[in-house]
């Protein structure tokens, strides 16, 4: 989409509206001495939705429509991104950016882990690979939960196919190949879990992704892994190894504060860096 349209000429070729709603609206705008967008609102021709959208097309800021889902709707960041949630994810990426990318560490890998389960990895490490990359970062995430059941990991999010990720590369039937775009945000590529292997602890600990990893950040700016819960396995613990950096997540009334403790204890027991923590209170 060119950037020099206007905000009629975009929804216009987004087919929000038509020629005879543009015209309308053009008229309602001349004689108030309005803003276009502000016109098509009180016309009720179009949303203030529909606004957003052509301003994040005028100033190169992807930004997918409510209107034609493709993904499942927690991904706000893709579909609200000027909803309260959202700027906190972007007031994220700023610290990150700040206390990591910012660093001169070379590896620019890091993973989201917690001891609990149900306090929202996956929704935060998407949403937040969706802010890295709306800022113009080359962004992978990569589903590193090889034990999540049915309906759930990135593959449901962003509505991929399973049949090859992770797990295909660390068996040795594959590579990087496997990464998805992510359309709509070109920035944004995905490594979906893969198939549910019986051997995830030995898979994780191979050789095999650390030089995934390496070769990764030979091609991204940044690299996000979504990890399982560490209560159970220490899956999470051998992923934050690989990645050498991570940030704790913690749930508001869910999570266990000994059970972190413990965690990021451990973590710097395995010369881990720890950027920082994420209360997520929803």
């Amino acid at each position: 989409m060119n950037k020099n349209l206007s905000i009629g000429e975009i929804l216009k070729a987004s087919g929000i509206l038509n020629d005879k709603q543009t015209t309308q609206i053009l008229e309602k705008q001349r004689a108030d001495s309005i803003r276009f967008g502000d016109a098509g609102i009180a016309l009720k021709l179009i949303t203030k939705s529909d606004v957003d959208l052509a301003l994040s097309q005028q100033f190169n800021y992807t930004y997918l429509s409510e209107n034609g889902k493709n993904f499942n709707s927690e991904l706000i960041a893709a579909y609200q991104p000027f909803s309260p949630v959202v700027e906190n994810m972007r007031a994220i990426r700023t610290q990150l950016s700040l206390r990591w990318l910012n660093t001169d560490i070379v590896n620019k890998v890091i993973a989201l882990v917690s001891p609990d389960k149900a306090v929202g990895r996956s929704f935060v490490a998407a949403n937040l690979a969706i802010v890295f990359a709306q800022q113009g970062q080359r962004t992978l995430l990569i589903d590193a939960d090889l034990r999540a059941t049915a309906g759930r990991g990135q593959h449901v999010l962003f509505n991929l196919d399973k049949t090859s990720g992770l797990s295909g590369i660390l068996a040795g039937r594959g590579g990087l190949e496997a990464v998805t775009p992510v359309e709509g945000l070109p920035a944004l590529h995905v490594l979906t879990s893969g198939a549910l292997p019986p051997n995830p602890q030995e898979l994780l600990g191979r050789a095999a992704f650390g030089r995934l990893l390496r070769d990764a950040t030979g091609m991204y700016d940044v690299i996000i892994i979504d990890t399982p819960a560490a209560d159970q396995f220490s899956d999470a613990e051998i992923i934050a190894a690989r990645a050498g950096a991570v940030v704790m997540l913690a749930r508001k009334n869910k999570s266990s504060a000994p059970n972190t403790i413990q965690l990021a204890k451990r973590l710097n027991n395995n010369n881990v860096l720890i950027f920082g923590s994420i209360l997520n209170d929803a």
